[in-house]
């Protein structure tokens, strides 16, 4: 493992929130585009403008499944006095042969399908008899049920106007528009328009590929049973949720016990899937911190010395945090620690971003506002720490959920924001203003 930046020398610094994630961005690089098809460019980045080959829809067609007539032909019908057309034949959604409709002519036309040559309008089948006689129908009967429809005469209760229930040419993009900016994160709507307009591939930033494991001896995995001393692993759970939440691909490894020698082969190991590695525990001053203990010294010449550099951050909670590049590729490292709370923090506030960059988003920060606090009263908060508290935002008021405690998981799943206490303020007052990081 090498290091690809460099680090302060000095182990006593405290480093602020900002300083952190500024270095961290620093370092990080979007990851290099590749050209990927549709469904795989699902979540990626686009790295190039998309210019609409094709107008959309490509011709004049129907909305609608009815009769395409001249608008002349069916002035001033009604169900006393109706318009008899002759019905010429069907217009299907890719029809190749065009039927054309003269004086007194209607063309039977489906939804989708264009618009024949001398129709000028499409009257709803509703308003008409659908060729049976026998007053207003309310649709049409299969073709394969009763192809007779296609033909006879049909008779219409309503006028239409010019154009009714005809999408233009173009309506929806022209050709030579630009549908899609670089930038554009690709979902769902975003594929259906690159669809539509005939690109089967595209260029973009591929979503990073994010390994997440845990340490501890006592974790235990979920299912299993409970042994004296023992806890479930929920960090990697929810670390591994909240980088796909991000945007990424991540893969979640089993709970790592506390051995140094073990953590250093399991990430050597996992080098060859990630693009950004994340821990959890073990990064503080104990002296089972196993991280830092794998991470921190030179253990041979293949290692000429640890990439990843340990602080002390002003900020509760998240006081221990790591931060380094590892392996040949120099793959971003961030060990975060490992109460459930601080690392859930830890992760919005330097991991997301960091994921976010890899994409190549230039917003990499969840929104955030300013809120009115809603409580039973004061916050406390201590002095050079900036404290990210657990809130519920709604209508311009925050409200803190549960304690300070990093070890609140379940206060933590009620949570949709954290309240921001600066640095210089000790006590947060009820009615005052506060700045909100929104995480929903």
């Amino acid at each position: 493992m090498s290091s690809a930046v460099t680090r302060p020398a000095d182990q006593d610094h405290l480093w602020s929130v900002d300083e952190h994630l500024d270095d961290i961005l620093a370092t990080v690089r979007p990851l290099e585009p590749i050209e990927l098809q549709l469904l795989d460019a699902q979540g990626c980045v686009l790295v190039e403008d998309i210019t609409v080959p094709v107008s959309l829809p490509p011709f004049d067609n129907s909305s609608m499944d009815g009769y395409a007539v001249r608008v002349t032909d069916v002035a001033g019908a009604s169900e006393e006095f109706p318009a008899v057309l002759d019905v010429v034949g069907d217009v299907a959604a890719g029809h190749a042969e065009l039927l054309h409709v003269g004086p007194g002519q209607a063309a039977r036309i489906m939804t989708g399908a264009p618009l024949p040559p001398g129709a000028e309008t499409v009257v709803p089948v509703e308003w008409t008899d659908g060729g049976l006689g026998e007053g207003p129908v309310t649709g049409m009967r299969a073709r394969s049920l009763a192809p007779e429809g296609a033909e006879g005469q049909v008779h219409v209760y309503r006028p239409a106007e010019a154009r009714a229930h005809v999408r233009a040419k173009g309506s929806d993009v022209r050709a030579g528009d630009r549908a899609l900016d670089a930038g554009t994160v690709l979902g769902p709507p975003q594929i259906a328009l690159l669809a539509a307009i005939g690109r089967g591939s595209v260029r973009v930033r591929p979503r990073p590929r994010v390994v997440v494991m845990s340490t501890g001896s006592e974790l235990v995995q979920p299912g299993e049973s409970l042994g004296s001393g023992e806890i479930y692993d929920s960090n990697s759970f929810a670390l591994t949720a909240a980088a796909r939440d991000a945007g990424a691909i991540a893969y979640r490894v089993g709970a790592v016990a506390d051995d140094a020698e073990t953590l250093r082969s399991t990430i050597e190991d996992q080098l060859v899937r990630a693009d950004l590695m994340v821990t959890t525990g073990g990064v503080s001053v104990g002296a089972y911190d196993v991280v830092k203990e794998a991470l921190s010294h030179v253990d041979d010449e293949d290692e000429p010395g640890s990439g990843v550099d340990f602080r002390k951050l002003a900020m509760q909670p998240g006081k221990p945090q790591g931060f380094g590049s590892i392996g040949p590729d120099h793959i971003p490292l961030l060990a975060l620690p490992g109460n459930p709370v601080s690392s859930y923090v830890s992760f919005e506030l330097f991991v997301r971003p960091a994921i976010r960059a890899l994409m190549g988003l230039d917003d990499v920060h969840r929104p955030t506002t300013r809120a009115t606090l809603t409580a039973d009263r004061a916050l406390t908060s201590p002095k050079g720490r900036r404290q990210f508290l657990r809130g519920t935002y709604a209508d311009g008021a925050v409200s803190p959920v549960g304690g300070a405690g990093s070890h609140l998981v379940a206060a933590l799943a009620l949570a949709d924001a954290l309240i921001v206490v600066p640095e210089d303020t000790e006590s947060v007052a009820p009615g005052t203003e506060v700045e909100v990081v929104l995480l929903g």
